[in-house]
C-alpha cells in the first residue's frame, strides 16, 4: 500500500483491531508533521491554549490516538502528561497532583475515570476544563453524563488510522455543533452505503475521505464505514470548513433485529435519559431458536435491585422507551453497580451471539 520507497516511512501505525486484523498504516516525516498541526488546530478550536497541562490518556503504541495528541500538544505549545490507557487509580492520582486542565481520552475512559473517583470517595478537586474525546461512537446523552460527573465541556474529535488518526475533524469550543473537517487536507463526500451513489448536503450516508497531502499511503474515495451528514452553513466560530455530524455509527456496526435497524448510540441515548441507571450497559443479541433475541443489561441504583417491584418498573419504563424510540422489543436486565466491565479505551457494547450463515 506504500507509495514512496519503504525506507522513507519514519513510523508505522495501526487501527485499533476492533473488528479483526490490524490495519497497518505507514507515515513519512513530513505526514509526521501534518498529522501534528491537524491535531494541534483541533485542539486550538477545543479552546487549548499555550501553558495549560494536558492529560493524554489515549494509548500509546500502535493505536494513533497516544502519539498523535502528544506531539500536538507539544506543539500548541502546551505541557503533556503521557499518562497513556489503564491503571486508572495512577490516573486518578495524576489528575488530582498535577491538575491539568486539559483530559484526552475516549469518552467510555472519562466514564470509566469518573466511577472510578465517585466509588472511591475522593473528593479533592481536579481543575479539569476541557476533554478531547473521540475513537467510538458517543451520544448527546454521553456528553451531558460526562460534563456533569468530571466538571469540563466534552468536545468531540474525529479521525481514523488509515486516513491519519486523529485530527481529520473537530467540534469548536464556541458552537459544538457538528465537526469541522480540515478541507486542506481532506476531501469528503457522503454516499449512499448501498449504491455508492453522492448523496447532497444535508444528507445522512457514509463518510467517504480523499486525502490530499499524504505521502506514504495516499487514499482516494476511502469509505470510512462511518454514518454521518455534511453541512456547509456558517458557523458562530467563523470557521468555513465543512461540518460533519456527530457520528452515529459505523456501517458494519448497524444491527438487523427481527427485521429492525438500529445503531447501537441510539439506544445508549435512551438508556442514558434515565437517572436511576449509571452509563455503563451491555447489549446481549442472540438467536436460541428461530428469531432474535436482544437483552439490554445495565447497571443501575441499589433501591431498584432491592425492591422488586421498583425494579421491575424501572425495567418496563426502559423497555417501553426503546421501543418507541427505535420499534425495538428488549428485554432489560438490571445489574448492581461495578457488574459490568470498565473500558480501558474503546468501549465493547454489543455482544452478538447469532450464528453468523
Amino acid at each position: 500500500m506504500l507509495a514512496v520507497e519503504p525506507a522513507k516511512v519514519a513510523r508505522v501505525h495501526a487501527s485499533s483491531g476492533t473488528k479483526g486484523r490490524l490495519t497497518m498504516v505507514g507515515y513519512t516525516l513530513a505526514d509526521l508533521d501534518d498529522w501534528a498541526e491537524l491535531c494541534a488546530r483541533g485542539l486550538r478550536a477545543a479552546g487549548v491554549q499555550p501553558g495549560m497541562r494536558v492529560h493524554n490518556a489515549y494509548g500509546y503504541g500502535l493505536f494513533t490516538g497516544g502519539l498523535g495528541f502528544h506531539a500536538a500538544i507539544e506543539r500548541i505549545p502546551a505541557t503533556v502528561i503521557p499518562a497513556s490507557g489503564g491503571n486508572v487509580a495512577r490516573q486518578l492520582q495524576l489528575l488530582e497532583d498535577l491538575q491539568p486542565e486539559v483530559l484526552c481520552c475516549t469518552p467510555s475512559f472519562a466514564l470509566t475515570l469518573a466511577d472510578a473517583r465517585e466509588r472511591s470517595g475522593r473528593t479533592k478537586p481536579m481543575g479539569l476544563r476541557i476533554g478531547m474525546f473521540g475513537a467510538e461512537p458517543w451520544s448527546e446523552s454521553m456528553r451531558e453524563q460526562i460534563e456533569r460527573r468530571l466538571g469540563l465541556l466534552a468536545i468531540d474529535n474525529y479521525g481514523l488510522s488509515e486516513v491519519g488518526g486523529p485530527g481529520v475533524a473537530c467540534e469548536c469550543v464556541e458552537a459544538r455543533s457538528g465537526l469541522h473537517i480540515w478541507e486542506d487536507f481532506f476531501l469528503p463526500e457522503i454516499i449512499d452505503p448501498q449504491s455508492g451513489e453522492v448523496l447532497p448536503p444535508g444528507s445522512e450516508g457514509e463518510l467517504v475521505l480523499t486525502t490530499l497531502q499524504k505521502e506514504a499511503v495516499p487514499l482516494v474515495r476511502y469509505r470510512t464505514g462511518d454514518i454521518t451528514a455534511l453541512g456547509t452553513s456558517g458557523c458562530a466560530c467563523g470557521r468555513i470548513f465543512v461540518r460533519m455530524r456527530r457520528v452515529q455509527g459505523r456501517r458494519d456496526d448497524m444491527l438487523i433485529i427481527r427485521g429492525v435497524n438500529f445503531y447501537p448510540s441510539e439506544l445508549e441515548t435512551v438508556v442514558l435519559r434515565f437517572t436511576e441507571v449509571l452509563p455503563f450497559y451491555e447489549v446481549i443479541v442472540d438467536r436460541p431458536k428461530h428469531l432474535d433475541e436482544v437483552t439490554v443489561r445495565v447497571e443501575c441504583r441499589a433501591e431498584y435491585l432491592e425492591n422488586a417491584d421498583r425494579g421491575a418498573e424501572l425495567s418496563r419504563r426502559i423497555q417501553a422507551a426503546i421501543a418507541e424510540c427505535g420499534g425495538l422489543r428488549v428485554e432489560v436486565a438490571l445489574l448492581g453497580v461495578g457488574q459490568l466491565a470498565r473500558s480501558e479505551g474503546k468501549a465493547v457494547r454489543v455482544i452478538d451471539r447469532r450464528k453468523k450463515t
